[in-house]
């Protein structure tokens, strides 16, 4: 497994300082914004900043988020940045199949231009709007390079005349929405929208658990300080993964003797549960949150 991407540190393109900044931190990944963080009396420079960056860090997991598809710069903004070989490209606004196939395709042109591997570079549908929201399954299913979806509340709930709220019913459908409409892809878990109160550590990690719970893999993160509480909470917890070893040593052991079910500390064991807990070892070892000591008997 691929070390899983918790969280998604965005640094507006046109500061340096910042970006440097962001590139230091522990993210499992930065998004270059050339979008809302950048005036639009900058767009153009900062292309010339982000392809620079690119060229001088070898640092995985940077990505580019781009205008959108019906904004002038889209066509300019890939043209410059795509010959950089970002890990992906962030598409705002995404809301139908055919936007995305078409941002898709002109990314697949460029890397036949500019000599890259076709296909390689990732691009991320950001679901912004009740129609994105709506059409989240063909979004998801668009291309190949489409690997997760991301969601963005902000203006999601600005489409739908409300606005955000610290309890989140307002935007409840949407997530789930996204979560199904991900798996139902058999693609990865969506990523939640940024959490925009900076000073709320404790909200912030409410939010994260209660996303969590839902299917979200990741969370979008506007400051260095919310990356901690992000990663944490996205990760298997020590105890999570101890569990997960005692249920597939249990489980293996079981089916080895052709049994399909066992009990474990009062509680049920069957495949679905021994799922669950390989999955949350594979992710765990991914992390190197388990080492082989604690979980190399227990690879089934």
């Amino acid at each position: 497994m691929e070390k899983p991407l918790r969280s998604f540190l965005f640094a507006p393109a046109s500061d340096l300082r910042k970006v440097d900044k962001a590139l230091s931190l522990d993210a499992d990944a930065v998004i270059l914004d050339l979008e809302d963080a950048v005036a639009v009396s900058e767009k153009v420079r900062a292309r010339s900043l982000v392809l620079d960056v690119l060229g001088r860090t070898s640092r995985e997991g940077i990505y580019v988020r781009v205008n959108g598809v019906n904004t002038r710069w889209i066509v300019g903004d890939l043209m410059a940045v795509v010959g950089g070989r970002p890990a992906g490209i962030m598409l705002p606004k995404a809301e139908d199949a055919e936007e995305v196939r078409r941002v898709d395709w002109l990314i697949g042109q460029l890397e036949r231009e500019y000599g890259l591997p076709t296909g390689e570079m990732e691009l991320i549908p950001l679901v912004e709007t009740a129609r994105g929201v709506m059409n989240a399954y063909e979004v998801a299913t668009s291309c190949p390079r489409v690997k997760r979806l991301a969601f963005g509340a902000v203006d999601y709930t600005l489409d739908i005349c409300t606005s955000l709220t610290g309890q989140g019913t307002e935007i409840f459908y949407a997530r789930s929405h996204l979560v199904v409409a991900s798996r139902a892809a058999g693609i990865e878990g969506p990523i939640d929208t940024v959490y925009p109160n900076i000073k709320d550590e404790e909200g912030l990690a409410e939010e994260c658990r209660l996303v969590r719970s839902l299917g979200f893999a990741g969370k979008l993160v506007i400051h260095p300080a919310q990356l901690g509480p992000v990663n944490e909470i996205f990760s298997p917890t020590p105890r999570e993964i101890d569990y997960a070893a005692k249920v597939a040593q249990a489980f293996a052991q079981a089916e080895a003797e052709g049994i399909a079910a066992v009990q474990l500390e009062g509680k049920f064991i069957d495949y679905p549960v021994a799922a669950w807990a390989r999955r949350t070892l594979a992710i765990a070892r991914a992390l190197g949150l388990a080492g082989e000591k604690g979980s190399g008997e227990q690879r089934v």
